[in-house]
Parts: C-alpha cells; sequence; structure tokens
C-alpha cells in the first residue's frame, strides 16, 4: 500500500511549526492576494472602508485562499487569475464570520473585538452582505461561467449549514449524521470549492477535479472536527475566542454527541440535566468538561479528525510529486494538529 503522505512531508513536518512555513513557496501569491482584499474592499463609502480595513488588518490563517492557489499550481497553472479568485472566496468566507459572529453573539474574533461587537449588529448584518454581493458580483469578470455558479452555490450551502445548525441549536438529539452535514455545508463546501476553482483554471480533467473536490471536502471536515475539539482542550489566548464558547452558545459539537450515547447512564443523565441548564455558570462548564474528558468523547473526535484528513493524504497521493502536493498533504495534518 502506497504511503498517503510522501517520505519527504513527513521531514517537512517535524520540522516546520506553523503554516507560514507551510505556505513558503506559495509566500509571494498570497501576498498578491492581501493587495487584491484590499483593493476590492476599498469604497467610497467611508463606513465600509474603515471596517474593512479593520478586517483584512488581521490576518487569518487563508487557507482557503492558499488551498485554491495550491490546486492550481498543482496542475501547472500558469495564468493570473488564481489570484483573483483566492481573494474571493476569501470575501465569501470573512462575510460568514461576520454573520456568524453576529447569530452566536459573539464579542471576539482572531483574538480582538468582533464586527458585531465594534459596530453593533445592523451594521455587521450590512457590512456581510456587501461582501457577498461584492463577491458575487466581482466574479462575473471571469472567463469561467462555471466559477460564478460554484460561487454562488457554496454561499448558498454554507447559510443552509448555519439555518440547519441554528434550528439544532440545544437539541440534545442531534445525531452525528446530523453534525457532520452541518459542518459539509458550513466548512468542508468552501474548502473544496476553492479546491475545485483551482482545478477549473488549470484545465483539470473530470477525474482530476473530482479528486480534489474529495481532498478539499475532507480537508474541511478535519479542519471543523478539530476546531469544535479545541474549544474543549484549547487555550482562550491561542484560540482568540473563550473556551467553551460553543458550548455557551447552544452548538451540540461532536464530543458532546459522543457523550450523550455512549457514557454511562448516570454520567449521561448528568450531562443532559447541565446542558438542559439555560444558562452555564462556571462550575457547571468545569462538570461538563470532566464527563468529556473522562468518557473517550474527544479521543473519538480526534479519531474522526484523523480518519477525514488521512482520506484527504490518500487522494492528493494520487497526483505527480511536487512541492505542492507536498504542501497539500501537510495542510492535512496541519489541521490535525493546530492549537488556534
Amino acid at each position: 500500500m502506497r504511503n498517503p503522505i510522501p517520505q519527504k512531508a513527513h521531514y517537512l513536518l517535524r520540522q516546520r511549526k506553523d503554516l507560514n512555513d507551510v505556505y513558503n513557496h506559495i509566500q509571494a501569491e498570497l501576498g498578491r492576494v492581501e493587495e487584491s482584499l484590499k483593493i476590492f474592499s476599498a469604497s467610497p463609502n467611508r463606513l465600509i472602508s474603515e471596517i474593512s480595513n479593520y478586517l483584512f488588518q488581521k490576518k487569518g490563517k487563508r487557507i482557503r485562499p492558499a488551498l485554491l492557489i495550491l490546486c492550481s499550481r498543482l496542475l501547472n497553472y500558469q495564468g493570473e487569475e488564481h489570484i483573483f479568485m483566492a481573494a474571493l472566496v476569501e470575501f465569501i468566507h470573512t462575510a460568514s464570520l461576520i454573520h456568524d459572529d453576529i447569530i452566536d453573539n459573539a464579542g471576539l474574533r482572531r483574538g480582538r473585538d468582533s464586527v458585531h461587537a465594534r459596530w453593533g449588529p445592523n451594521i455587521s448584518v450590512l457590512l456581510g452582505d456587501y461582501l457577498y454581493i461584492r463577491t458575487i458580483g466581482l466574479s462575473q469578470e471571469s472567463a469561467h461561467p462555471e466559477i460564478i455558479r460554484i460561487l454562488t452555490d457554496v454561499s448558498a450551502r454554507m447559510i443552509e449549514g448555519e439555518l440547519t445548525e441554528y434550528h439544532l441549536s440545544g437539541n440534545l438529539e442531534t445525531a452525528e449524521q446530523d453534525y457532520i452535514d452541518i459542518i459539509d455545508k458550513k466548512t468542508a463546501s468552501l474548502f473544496s470549492a476553492a479546491c475545485q476553482i483551482g482545478a477549473i483554471l488549470s484545465r483539470a480533467t473530470r477525474e482530476q477535479e473530482r479528486r480534489l473536490v474529495d481532498y478539499g471536502r475532507n480537508l474541511g471536515l478535519a479542519f471543523q472536527v478539530t476546531d469544535d475539539l479545541l474549544d474543549f482542550q484549547g487555550e482562550e489566548k491561542r484560540l482568540g475566542k473563550p473556551v467553551l464558547s460553543d458550548l455557551s452558545e447552544g452548538r451540540i459539537t461532536l464530543p458532546l454527541i459522543y457523550a450523550l450515547r455512549h457514557d454511562g447512564s448516570e454520567s449521561r443523565e448528568r450531562l443532559r440535566t447541565l446542558l438542559e441548564k439555560k444558562k452555564l455558570d462556571r462550575r457547571a462548564k468545569g462538570e461538563i468538561l470532566d464527563i468529556i474528558k473522562a468518557n473517550g468523547a474527544l479521543d473519538y473526535g480526534h479519531r474522526k479528525a484523523e480518519e477525514f484528513s488521512r482520506r484527504a493524504r490518500e487522494v492528493v497521493s494520487g497526483f505527480p510529486e511536487s512541492t505542492h502536493r507536498d504542501a497539500l498533504s501537510l495542510l492535512a495534518e496541519f489541521v490535525l494538529n493546530r492549537d488556534s
């Protein structure tokens, strides 16, 4: 059986500490994406410009733009449109975060005030809408009509996922498949869309495109499962938001789903009693955390994330060896081992 991670990638993973190193050979292109974000978000409206500057001043991981660039370069793309499209994908992601923070009443994003906390919900709704509409408007300049369809479809899927999650908020009967469906739409769909756009730009075969979509989906699922585990295991300073914030917002994520179905009857009932409280104080949160840690829920979550990561690495291992393929393999490892 083929090793899904190239030997070289194993070595690089041990040496590399952060995404800047993983992105080393595409740093110049990512820099151009940053410039594009500033240009595309510029507006004669002073408030839009002010908020946009605030948003893009603090860089996130930029995984989605990096995926689009890496997938296009994997298939020897030589043009310039990948920079333009990478910026549009990041616009969609940013718009979704703004709306998420309104729904969750989140005060922090990436370690500082969210747009919602700083400018209020009304302005935040409009700014998120503006970024979505701006994305679709700019995408009309593409010579690839199928990319416009992908961007509109993925925006709709992300909203569907958010609606389903909101509808199931606090529902202790939420099944694991419900959870997977939500994160597939909310998170993995944009990962796979970024990969698909990279494939289309490079005139990939249908099979190559299908494989990169599959890679992106599994990477996105691994990313989100890990993100939800960090809510129980991370540090607030590293996360840029309070620990157990998902729990406070009523989100029923994989560790809770597992614990509510696999723990002993006494602990399971105690967990239900705690989760049914309208407000969780520090003591209740600590008790929930103890139950989650004791019953194997976190280990189960890590195994699921590793399974999705392994599938992503297996898919990308079928492409010819290159620095871009190695970087895609490393990303599938990085999402498991990150601490923020």
